[in-house]
């Protein structure tokens, strides 16, 4: 078959060629709403296809963002690529997402390759390690926006939670319903970890606030699947925590085993918040007080601010952009008996 050109839908639609390439690119200021109607009915007709490659060769643009994260199961990362993808789709551009998997070396791999498909930008969940990598494309000015983590001595936009004020909020609603012996249950700790830091370091500053008692032994760190085993160990002690304050859903989830399998009782023998509106939040017995992050808003950020950096001709900046959390009062907690 011949191959279907855009001198055909021009002559198809009576009309230029640059007439069919302003469409194409949706430049619509000087086209009357039939001409466009025209030039559509005449693509859907010829089913032509836009040569992509020489488009962007063109017009020096492959209209695709790069999209890396860390780890594809956390529910959070997973809604803010949604919004993501919703952001870059209004303005015709594609995604490409990459799954670093929480490796470094993994990580400065998609970065070369998507910097080799000619991406336009990159939105990253970074590791916190790749210093000379992100370093080196600031420098170049290359659009580039950090989504929940930032990466140290990198000066990159940056979107987060209030990752403090989260904290703040889970220890003031636990002292609220009478709960005096709260342990921070969360994965490893590691500095280059933004996040978990500074949610460890909002516990503590919130806890010193209250008077209460930050012991080695209600900071739990362990991955989530020996989590069950850390905090069966713990309860064991004397003294054990009357309420657990899980910093993401997958560390709920080794929470959530440990009472079911350990026969603990929610809320009268231990209380539970956690980071993130879990799906199942509401369903589960008890109903799960969570910290909801504003997922799809920091994602719509993220994309805003890789569009405003490819079109500024001088940079304006890094800048942070911190987002509140949302206490959603549920039933896994309630007054603590005296």
């Amino acid at each position: 078959m011949k191959k279907v050109t855009m001198a055909d839908v021009a002559k198809l639609a009576n009309v230029s060629k640059s007439t069919v390439s302003q469409y194409l690119n949706k430049r619509y200021e000087y086209m009357s709403e039939e001409t466009r109607k025209r030039i559509a009915e005449a693509i859907e007709e010829l089913g032509y296809q836009p040569n992509i490659i020489a488009r962007s060769l063109k017009q020096k643009t492959t209209a695709t963002i790069g999209v890396i994260v860390f780890n594809m199961l956390h529910m959070m990362t997973t809604q803010v690529l949604h919004a993501i993808e919703e952001e870059c789709q209004k303005r015709g551009f594609q995604v490409i997402v990459c799954n670093s998997g929480d490796d470094p070396d993994k990580e400065k791999t998609y970065v070369d390759t998507l910097l080799a498909k000619q991406v336009d930008g990159l939105i990253v969940f970074p590791t916190g390690k790749n210093e000379d990598v992100y370093r080196r494309l600031v420098e170049e000015r290359f659009p580039l926006v950090f989504v929940d983590r930032m990466v140290p001595g990198v000066e990159a936009d940056s979107v987060l939670l209030d990752n403090a004020g989260a904290a703040e909020m889970a220890v003031q609603y636990f002292a609220s319903q009478g709960r005096d012996r709260i342990a921070i249950v969360t994965p490893p700790l590691v500095s280059y970890n933004v996040p978990r830091m500074e949610r460890l370091e909002g516990f503590r500053a919130a806890m010193r606030k209250r008077g209460l008692d930050v012991e080695d032994g209600n900071i739990i760190a362990a991955d989530p699947d020996a989590l069950p085993e850390v905090l069966k160990q713990r309860f064991a002690e004397p003294k054990r925590p009357n309420a657990l304050f899980a910093i993401n859903d997958l560390t709920l989830m080794g929470v959530l085993r440990f009472v079911k399998d350990a026969g603990v009782r929610v809320p009268d023998e231990v209380a539970i918040i956690n980071i993130d509106d879990v799906p199942f939040a509401d369903i589960y017995t008890p109903a799960l007080t969570t910290i909801a992050q504003p997922t799809f808003a920091m994602g719509k950020k993220a994309a805003e601010r890789v569009f405003e950096q490819m079109k500024a001709k001088k940079a304006d900046g890094p800048r942070v952009f911190r987002f509140s959390p949302t206490l959603m009062e549920r039933t896994s907690i309630r007054r603590g008996k005296e």
